[in-house]
């Protein structure tokens, strides 16, 4: 799972504010990952319809490879 931040843009002021994430569950890339995590976002989080066109999402986060932890044993010797 990884979470991809939501933020809602004021097009006026050019800027952008985090106003907070949905997870990604999928384990593969699949053909609507962005899509599917954009309509997620906007039922969550757009106030209104007009609001909606608003919500965005960040694609970098939703396009990012999923990589398994890493994890060591470390043993002090």
């Amino acid at each position: 799972m990884r979470a991809v931040t939501v933020y809602r843009v004021d097009y006026g002021r050019k800027t952008k504010d985090p106003i907070g994430a949905v997870l990604e569950r999928r384990k593969t890339e699949r053909a609507n990952n962005y899509n599917d995590l954009l309509q997620l976002a906007r039922r969550l989080f757009a106030l209104d319809t007009a609001d909606a066109a608003r919500i965005i999402i960040d694609v970098s986060q939703a396009r990012r490879a999923i990589l398994p932890e890493l994890t060591r044993d470390c043993s002090a010797g």
